[in-house]
């Protein structure tokens, strides 16, 4: 056996090895110069390990692969090869429960993804969905690192491979801290959930400067791609926040409503609110004219646990409301027109808002409650020739394929297609009630009249006299409340104040729901 000489100045000792380890620790994360420190903070951006000391519980952070290094040569790279490069990963917890992470270091080469980099993250996305644990990416990258050239690339083609893998499996959260651009904006696309800093962080397949040697239009990042152009414009942002700290503590309360992976359910809490809470509040909120608005946002307020709920795609097609709360400490999904905007119809984005949503709440065991007060679908030839029709099916699939609770209560108008969509009995809801208010049919009475009795109101002496006498029939025949109820389509007719109530009870009933879809590789939904 040959005993090899130790180099000079090595340390000889276990405790010298130990010491010179904690040297080597601490340089990984102090970083690579307190400039670079400094730079980032001089954007307005907190760096790597900062974030995830604000996404994870105290001292429940374990980095893994903290002292790998990349092993590319040429353009300088063999000359520079920083710990951790770029990317930090591991996992802790959030609220005690397991979480895993990535978080970009945009002082180390911008963030830029490379062999290594990416080998690292791919690690961090197999442990997490073999634990069965949230993702949670900090995205603050540059994109490819150009010297790697194309196995960089390859590295993004297995981070958009395992978010498809996870898709449904486990809840993948991605929050956007700085720039984002090129095929690196897919994986948040992947995921099901994207946060957004205003100012500081921007999303894009091709930058300002493409767009106007392509197309001669002058842009700024921000108002192409940044956090508001994503949450009001393009839906591609869930969320948008003012700063850093309120993003990431919004994450948390996020991770709070989901459960850990799709075998479970989401987390219950001790609840402080009555089940039997009456609202009777709700008797004047909402008017009996279908005619005048109201703030559905109200009347969710007063149905969850505490007036507190997480509404998703806030800014993004107004006109319905997908939103996370507790009922009675359970977590909900609802799903609600908002009449204060285009009156509460279905539109092409509105569709999709809710499809995505309801699929979702689908994947994680989450009850959907659906709250109607819909005039139908929006009419237009912008809308037709958009595709209403491939649109507005995607609601209709996801709310079919759904196999979880599903309630939906009618409060006010419900007419024609928008009415069977938005989770009616006939397409599988397990219960529906109505308000006293309803108005269920295939159209609003001024529009059944005019078709019905067209020629009774063109051969009368008055005919606007003729056409308000055969609306009041029409509506005393066909819409009054309690229709729908004495033909089976609706469950129970129920007092509002009594809504609450009413839904907690059935949603204890339904927490042992099960049901199976027919055998099959997968749904070949619209798209």
């Amino acid at each position: 056996m040959t005993v090899l000489d130790e180099a000079p100045g090595e340390p000889t000792d276990a405790r010298g090895r130990v010491a010179e380890l904690h040297e080597i620790r601490a340089q990984a994360v102090a970083g690579p110069s307190e400039k670079a420190t400094s730079a980032q903070h001089a954007k307005g951006k907190l760096t790597a390990r900062e974030r995830i000391e604000l996404l994870l519980d105290p001292d429940s952070f374990r980095e893994v692969e903290q002292l790998r290094r990349h092993r590319a040569t040429g353009f300088g790279l063999e000359a520079k090869k920083p710990y951790t490069d770029g990317v930090i990963t591991g996992w802790g917890t959030v609220e005690g429960r397991t979480v895993f992470v990535y978080a970009h270091d945009f002082r180390i080469f911008g963030g830029a993804l490379g062999e290594a980099h990416a080998t690292k993250i791919h690690k961090i996305m197999d442990m997490a969905i073999a634990a069965g644990a949230p993702l949670v990416s900090l995205n603050d990258g540059a994109g490819a690192r150009i010297q790697e050239g194309v196995s960089a690339l390859a590295g993004y083609g297995g981070i958009f491979q395992r978010n498809t893998k996870a898709s449904g499996v486990i809840p993948q959260i991605s929050v956007m801290l700085g720039p984002c651009a090129g095929g690196a904006a897919y994986s948040p696309a992947l995921t099901d959930f994207v946060f957004m800093v205003r100012e500081t962080s921007q999303m894009f397949i091709t930058g300002p400067d493409v767009v106007k040697a392509v197309t001669g239009e002058e842009i700024t990042q921000n108002g192409l791609g940044g956090a508001d152009v994503h949450a009001g414009t393009s839906g591609v942002c869930h969320f948008a926040y003012d700063d850093e700290e309120t993003c990431i503590a919004e994450v948390r309360y996020l991770l709070s409503l989901l459960p850990q992976n799709n075998r479970e359910n989401p987390p219950r809490t001790e609840p402080s609110d009555a089940a039997d809470r009456r609202s009777d509040v709700l008797l004047d909120l909402v008017p009996a004219d279908g005619n005048r608005p109201y703030d559905m946002a109200k009347v969710i307020e007063e149905i969850v646990d505490d007036g507190d709920y997480l509404e998703v795609h806030e800014r993004w097609a107004r006109n319905i409301i997908c939103a996370l709360g507790r009922m009675d400490g359970q977590v909900v999904g609802i799903v609600a027109n908002q009449p204060q905007a285009l009156a509460g119809v279905l539109d092409i984005e509105a569709s999709e808002k809710a499809a995505r949503f309801v699929q979702m709440c689908d994947a994680f065991n989450i009850p959907i409650i659906t709250l109607l007060d819909v005039p139908g679908f929006l009419p237009g030839v912008d809308q037709e020739h958009g595709g209403i029709i491939r649109h507005g099916a995607k609601l209709l699939y996801a709310y079919c394929n759904a196999t979880v609770p599903r309630i939906s209560l009618i409060l006010r108008k419900a007419y024609g297609g928008a009415y069977i969509v938005m989770d009616s009995q006939s397409i599988g809801a397990d219960l529906t009630y109505a308000w006293p208010t309803n108005e269920i049919a295939v159209m609003g009475a001024e529009g059944a009249a005019n078709v019905i009795f067209r020629r009774q109101i063109a051969d009368a002496e008055d005919p606007e006299a003729m056409r308000a006498r055969m609306v009041k029939e029409y509506k005393s025949e066909l819409m009054h409340p309690y229709y729908a109820a004495e033909r089976g389509l609706v469950d129970d007719v129920i007092d509002p104040a009594e809504t609450r109530e009413v839904l907690i009870k059935s949603l204890a009933m339904l927490q042992t729901k099960h049901a199976d879809l027919p055998s099959r590789k997968h749904g070949n939904p619209p798209q």
